[in-house]
C-alpha cells in the first residue's frame, strides 16, 4: 500500500522524495477522479446542449475593473495557507514524520505564511491593474451548463466530503463518541452514500438557481457517477484506508490468479490497521492478520463495467429519466453485493441485520425501478426541451 506518494513514487522509480509525503495518495486519486469526471461531464453536457435539452442564460461580466477586496483577502488567504503548511513543513524539524497529524495540527510557519499570502495578494492586484480600464465595460455573455462544470465539481466535492463524514460517523458513533474532534477532520472514514446524498441536494439546489433542468442534468450525471466511484476506489485501494472485505482463507479459484486479487493483507495500509510488520521502522507499519477479499479492487472493475455500459448505449437511449434509473439500479445492485464480502457495521435492531449501505441500496435500486417505470410519464418527450 502507499499512504502518500512518497512511497509510490519510491516503489516505482526507486527515488526518495520527501515534498511527496504532503501528498495523501487518497486525496490525490479523488482528486483526479474529480477531474476526470468533470470531463466526462462537460462531454455529456455538451452533446444534450446540441440535442436542445437544455438552454443558456445571459449573465453579466465586468470587464477592466480594479481587483476588489475580497480578491485580495481570498489570495492572501490562500496564500498564507501554503506557505504556512507546504513551507512549514520543509523548515520545521520532523514534520514530515506523521504528515497528516502535521497537517491538522496548528503548527506551520507563520513568517512563510504572511510572506506568500502578501506575495499573492500584490500578484492578484497587478494582475487587474495591466487590464484595468479608466472607465469599466460591462459585457454580456451566454452561459450554457457546460460552462459551469468548474463549479459543479466543486459544489460536488465540498458537500460530497461533508455528507461522507457526516454519515461514516452516523455509521460509527462508538467511535465518534471516543475522539468526536479527530472523528470529523480525520483523512479517513468517509461513507459514499453520505456524499452522494448531501451532494445530490446541494447541486440541485445550485443547478437550479441557473434554470437547467433537473432530469436532463441527472441523465448526464449518470454515466460521470460511475466513473467517478470507479476513478475514487483506486485512491482507497491504492491507500489501503480500511474499505476492504472480510477474511478470506479460501483457496484461490484460479492457480493463475495473484495471491493480492483473492486475498490480501493490505501491508503499510494508511490507518495503520493490523499488526505490526517485522522489520518495519516508522510510520505506516502495519498489516491484517489475516488476509481479506480485496473488494476496493473488485468495485473499481465492477464500476468500470458499468460505466462502459452506459457510455456505449446513452446515444441510444432518447427517453428523460431511463438513464438516471440504470445509474440507481447500477450503482445500488453494485454496492449491495459487495457489501456480503465487505467490512462493515451492522444494524442489529433491524431484521436480517442489514448494513446503513445496504439499507440505502435497496432505496436506491427500488427508486430506478420506479424511473424506468414512470419516465415515459412524467418527462414526456414533447416536454423535454428546457
Amino acid at each position: 500500500m502507499y499512504p502518500n506518494l512518497y512511497y509510490l513514487v519510491q516503489d516505482l522509480l526507486g527515488l526518495k522524495l520527501n515534498a511527496l509525503k504532503l501528498v495523501n495518495s487518497f486525496g490525490f486519486f479523488v482528486a483526479l477522479a474529480f477531474v476526470a469526471s468533470g470531463y466526462v461531464l462537460y462531454s455529456e453536457l455538451k452533446r444534450k446542449e446540441a440535442l436542445g435539452e437544455f438552454i443558456s442564460i445571459e449573465e453579466l461580466f465586468v470587464q477592466g475593473a480594479p481587483a476588489t477586496t475580497s480578491e485580495l483577502i481570498s489570495s492572501f488567504v490562500f496564500g498564507f495557507l501554503f506557505g504556512f503548511k507546504i513551507i512549514g513543513a520543509f523548515v520545521i524539524e520532523n514534520a514530515l514524520n506523521n504528515t497528516q497529524a502535521f497537517i491538522l495540527s496548528l503548527q506551520g510557519s507563520w513568517a512563510a505564511g504572511i510572506a506568500v499570502g502578501a506575495i499573492m495578494s500584490f500578484l492578484k492586484w497587478r494582475e487587474k491593474e495591466k487590464i484595468k480600464l479608466k472607465q469599466p465595460i460591462t459585457k454580456k455573455y451566454m452561459v450554457w451548463p457546460h460552462d459551469r462544470v468548474g463549479d459543479i465539481v466543486l459544489q460536488a466535492a465540498l458537500w460530497g466530503f461533508i455528507g461522507a463524514k457526516i454519515f461514516h460517523n452516523l455509521e460509527n458513533l462508538d467511535d465518534f463518541a471516543k475522539d468526536p474532534i479527530g472523528s470529523l477532520i480525520s483523512f479517513s472514514g468517509l461513507t459514499f452514500y453520505g456524499g452522494l446524498i448531501l451532494a445530490t441536494i446541494a447541486i440541485i439546489i445550485y443547478i437550479r438557481k441557473y434554470k437547467i433542468r433537473v432530469i436532463h442534468f441527472a441523465d448526464a450525471m449518470a454515466p460521470t457517477m460511475l466513473f467517478a466511484y470507479a476513478a475514487g476506489r483506486i485512491g482507497c485501494h491504492i491507500s489501503g484506508d480500511g474499505d476492504w472485505g472480510i477474511p478470506n482463507l479460501s483457496p484461490k479459484p484460479f492457480a493463475w490468479l495473484p495471491d493480492w486479487m483473492w486475498a490480501y493483507t493490505y501491508p503499510h495500509n494508511v490507518v495503520n490497521e493490523g499488526v505490526a510488520i517485522p522489520g518495519c521502522i516508522g510510520n505506516y507499519c502495519s498489516q491484517l492478520p489475516i488476509p481479506v477479499y480485496p473488494t476496493t479492487y473488485y468495485e473499481i472493475i465492477a464500476m468500470f463495467i458499468l460505466f462502459g455500459i452506459m457510455w456505449m448505449v446513452r446515444k441510444k437511449i432518447t427517453q428523460a429519466g431511463i438513464l438516471t434509473g440504470m445509474y440507481l439500479i447500477f450503482a445500488g445492485g453494485e454496492r449491495f453485493l459487495i457489501e456480503k464480502i465487505r467490512v462493515n457495521n451492522k444494524i442489529h435492531a433491524l431484521p436480517f441485520e442489514p448494513t446503513q449501505a445496504e439499507l440505502i441500496s435497496i432505496f436506491l435500486i427500488l427508486i430506478g425501478i420506479v424511473f424506468l417505470v414512470y419516465s415515459k410519464k412524467w418527462f414526456p418527450k414533447q416536454n423535454s426541451i428546457a
